[in-house]
């Protein structure tokens, strides 16, 4: 028996072994597998009383010059 014999069975042995794995794990990514369903989230209650207004930023007036 040759190496090149050898490693030829080897290879198929190898070979046959990925493509075992390739059809239990299936395709690669979304194709072929069932969509997931998408996530629903509850609409957020609208409050009783509508919120004070935000604080705004310091008041500048104009200071007269002398």
């Amino acid at each position: 028996m040759s190496s090149e014999s050898v490693g030829g069975i080897l290879g198929a042995i190898v070979a046959a072994v990925v493509l075992a794995v390739a059809v239990v794990f299936g395709p690669i990514g979304q194709y072929g597998k069932p969509p997931k369903p998408a996530k629903i989230e509850p609409a957020p209650a609208a409050p009783a009383v509508p919120a004070a207004p935000a604080p705004r930023g310091p008041i500048i007036r104009e200071v007269p010059n002398q």
